[in-house]
């Protein structure tokens, strides 16, 4: 391709001089491997020439073939490993070309006016980022998945010696993002498949995965032999490797510069908030879900109802919502909502690390059915954990002096246990130390919804470990949502960017959370108390657990 030598060359120092820097420190290590043998062979040669004196020659010839044998054998088997490691391969939802062709001429517009290799495949990845992926080394991974299986790597085209590099693409970003909007993303990506065409960028960048791939195989094996001098390797030839990737990038960025450039800064600007809603929506909404054995099928659809919620409700975001009128980029795709799923199923397994497919303890729901299927099941299981706490605790089932009653666990039983004695927080503290115990004996055993795989997922965890009173808190509102929902008429919603939310009278109620805390941080009930009667709760009356 006729781009290919100007878009490498530029930069100062260009990409191509970091690349033949990484490629001498082959050479050396290569040259240091052959020093023995090449000392036996001039040793063996003159033994046998009779330019060498009978003592002590025979003795060091000897010594000298069987080190010279020794280090080709270790230098061969550590070369081996080197060319045959499979670097490590993010997860991705494969995506042929029958499933996007008109994503797929996009992409490849893009590369023919750029004058650049077009990408030898497309992949979706449940994260908000786009990279070029080599897969040249797929074909030699164990289990690489089903072609087209959800978060498999699949065995095509892209795995072949020489093929361009996969281009992967977030999910969220087909969703939020309009059609041109996208392609102006994409342009200073898909430009880099120049330099991945040139030689010695490419044999670069196949050394230094290489030796990753080695460092990785040696310490899962206890192979010190092979991770030791990988790892020197990768050090001498880190700077140079950095820099190489760093002019990689900057003429790549260079060629794009004339693709849609008035448009890549405001589409950047999507990328910022589709950055933002994504997390929200991980953290506030998927992650009730999966600790509930459950995974919401549609992710990237709710990106959309998350950042259009956040327009709706931030001054800052005036205007985003008359984007909505343009086609959005999942229109590129043939069946939207088949790849949506695959993408969500993805994202729970690389971020809780569940399971790679549905099962009877692994259901997908649909957003319909989340205020039922988890917000409801999450504070229900909840209530009937800090129940089972109490008793536990030997704490008793109703007040001392309380009026004979219909017997179940109840919210009053909690009021009455954290306001006595008082604010010395005592009793708040036993009962958030028994339920962080509870919480990590379930965890030890293994969760709904937890993968028990040998190669611990989830890769990028979403939430730091809670505190004792943090865990309390989360318990003691779910059993108020419980009460509300049983007596008063409440119901249980879902918010686009906060999760689980009550609705009393079909408005949301934000003003549990800091009556809660009162009770649970300074024993003081009356704030919740006048909160529950002014909802109609009766805290007397038994609740429904799981």
């Amino acid at each position: 391709m006729s781009g290919t030598g100007s878009i490498v060359e530029g930069g100062a120092p260009s990409a191509r001089s970091r690349a033949l820097a990484v490629l001498r420190v082959r050479s050396r290590a290569l040259a240091a491997l052959l020093l023995p043998a090449a000392v036996a062979v001039v040793l063996v040669a003159a033994r046998m020439t009779g330019r060498l004196p009978a003592d002590p020659w025979p003795a060091v010839t000897l010594v000298a073939c069987a080190v010279a044998a020794l280090v080709l054998l270790v230098g061969g088997t550590f070369a081996a490993v080197v060319l045959r490691a499979s670097p490590a391969l993010t997860p991705t939802v494969p995506l042929a070309e029958t499933a996007a062709p008109d994503l797929y001429r996009l992409v490849r517009d893009l590369a023919d006016r750029m004058d650049v290799p077009a990408p030898s495949a497309i992949a979706l990845t449940p994260d908000c980022d786009s990279w070029l992926e080599d897969r040249t080394h797929a074909a030699h991974r164990r289990g690489a998945g089903r072609a087209g299986g959800a978060g498999g790597i699949s065995a095509g085209p892209e795995t072949e010696p020489g093929a361009a590099p996969v281009l992967v693409i977030g999910s969220p970003f087909l969703w939020w993002m309009r059609v041109a909007e996208l392609r102006a993303v994409l342009a200073p990506v898909v430009a880099g498949t120049g330099p991945s065409a040139h030689p010695d960028i490419a044999d670069a960048r196949g050394f230094v995965r290489g030796l990753d791939a080695a460092v990785d195989v040696g310490n899962r094996r206890g192979m010190g032999w092979i991770a030791r001098p990988a790892r020197l390797l990768l050090r001498l030839c880190r700077e140079d490797a950095t820099e190489m990737e760093r002019g990689v990038a900057a003429a790549a960025s260079a060629r794009a510069q004339d693709v849609d450039y008035g448009l890549r800064i405001l589409a950047q600007e999507q990328v910022g908030l589709a950055y933002a809603g994504w997390d929200r929506l991980l953290t506030r909404v998927a992650l009730p879900a999966w600790r509930m054995g459950r995974w919401p099928a549609h992710l990237d659809a709710g990106v959309v109802s998350a950042l259009t919620e956040l327009s709706r409700r931030d001054r800052l975001a005036d205007g985003y919502t008359s984007r909505l009128g343009e086609r959005p980029a999942c229109d590129l795709l043939e069946r939207p909502g088949v790849i949506d799923e695959a993408a969500s199923l993805l994202a729970a397994r690389l971020f809780h690390g569940g399971p790679a497919e549905a099962g009877p303890d692994w259901a997908p729901v649909d957003w319909a059915e989340y205020p039922d299927e988890v917000v409801d099941r999450k504070w229900r299981t909840e209530a009937a954990r800090l129940h089972a706490a109490l008793d536990a605790l030997s704490v008793p089932a109703e007040p001392v002096g309380a009026p004979p009653g219909p017997t179940g666990p109840t919210l009053e039983r909690v009021l009455a246990y954290l306001t006595d004695p008082g604010g010395d927080g005592a009793a708040g503290e036993a009962l958030a130390g028994r339920l962080s115990a509870d919480l990590a004996r379930e965890e030890r055993a293994g969760s709904p919804g937890k993968a028990r795989a040998a190669h611990a997922l989830p890769l990028l965890p979403l939430q730091a470990p809670r505190s004792g009173r943090d865990l309390l808190a989360d318990h003691v509102t779910a059993l108020v949502c419980c009460a509300a929902v049983d007596s008063a008429g409440a119901a249980p919603g879902l918010d686009w960017l906060d999760g689980p939310v009550l609705l009393v009278c079909g408005d949301r109620r934000s003003d549990l959370a800091p009556r809660v805390l009162s009770l649970v941080e300074d024993g003081d009930p009356q704030p919740l108390r006048g909160w529950l009667t002014e909802v109609g709760v009766r805290p007397e009356k038994p609740v429904r657990l799981v």
